[in-house]
C-alpha cells in the first residue's frame, strides 16, 4: 500500500469490519477450493520421460541428473538465474533462496531431494553461496543444454530475435538471458530415465511467483504439500536448545 492508502483508508465499526471481512472471507474460500481443483488437475497430468543425459557439477563432483535424486523419489529443480558472465545471481532469485535451508529440514521427511541449477561456473557459484551463508545444494549446468531444453535460457539468436520459449508461450527474450523456473520430477532413484513433471513455477511476466508448490509422489501417503500432510504424519523434529 502507498502513503496515501494508508492515511485515507477508510477506518468503520467493528460490526462493518466483520461484515466486510465475512463477504471477503467466501471470496476467500472460493478461491481456496478453485485452487484445490486446480492442483489435482496439476498432479493429474501426464509425465513426459527424460532419456537425455545431463552431467552436472556441483559439491559432490560430476553427477547426473537421476544421481540429483540421491535416495529419493522425487526431486525439486529450482532454476536460478546465475549466468556464466554474472558476477552475483539474480536478486529475486535470492530472494527465495534465502528460504530454502529451512525447507530442506521437511523436504526429505516427504520423499523429496531439492537443487538449485545455474549455467554460471561451479567456483562462482561457491563464492556466492558462501557470501550469502545458504547451504542448499547448488550445482552448475554450464556445457549442457539442460537450462536450454527445458526453456528457462534462451541462445543468442533467441535473444537476437526477441522471441524466447518460456512458460509455453513465446516472450521477449530480449531483457535476459534466463529465467526462473521450480520443476518437480518424480522417477527412480539412480535411474537415468528420469519422468519430467508439470513445472508449477509461472516466471515473472505470467503473474509473478506462486509460493505454494504442490507435490504427488507415487506413495498415496504423500499427495498434499507438506503444510497439509495427513494428520498423525511424523515429520522432522527440531533439536530443543
Amino acid at each position: 500500500m502507498t502513503a496515501d492508502d494508508l492515511r485515507d483508508h477508510a477506518v468503520v465499526s467493528h460490526d462493518r469490519w466483520i461484515a466486510a471481512r465475512t463477504t471477503l472471507l467466501a471470496k476467500e474460500k472460493e478461491l481456496t477450493r478453485a485452487k484445490d481443483e486446480l492442483n489435482r488437475l496439476r498432479r493429474a497430468l501426464p509425465w513426459e520421460r527424460v532419456d537425455k543425459t545431463y552431467v552436472f557439477e556441483g559439491p559432490d563432483g560430476k553427477q547426473t541428473l537421476a544421481e540429483l535424486f540421491g535416495a529419493k523419489s522425487q526431486l525439486f529443480v529450482y532454476h536460478f538465474m546465475f549466468g556464466p558472465e554474472d558476477q552475483e545471481g539474480c536478486p529475486s532469485c535470492s530472494f527465495w533462496a534465502d528460504h530454502y535451508d529451512g525447507a530442506g529440514l521437511h523436504l526429505p521427511h516427504r520423499d523429496v531431494s531439492f537443487v538449485a541449477v545455474s549455467r554460471a561456473p561451479f567456483d562462482k557459484i561457491e563464492r556466492y553461496k558462501r557470501r550469502m551463508g545458504w547451504r542448499f545444494k547448488w550445482v552448475s549446468s554450464a556445457n549442457t543444454d539442460f537450462n536450454y531444453d527445458f526453456g528457462v535460457s534462451f541462445t543468442p539468436d533467441q535473444v537476437k530475435r526477441g522471441a524466447a520459449p518460456y512458460n509455453y508461450g513465446t516472450i521477449d527474450g530480449a531483457a535476459r538471458a534466463s529465467r526462473p523456473a521450480l520443476q518437480c520430477r518424480d522417477g527412480e532413484p539412480g535411474n537415468a530415465r528420469s519422468r519430467r513433471r508439470e513445472r508449477v513455477l509461472q516466471g515473472p511476466d505470467r503473474r509473478g511467483v506462486p509460493h505454494v508448490f504442490v507435490l504427488r509422489s507415487r506413495h498415496r501417503d504423500v499427495e498434499r504439500h507438506l503444510q497439509h500432510a495427513r494428520p498423525g504424519a511424523q515429520g522432522p523434529r527440531r533439536r530443543s536448545r
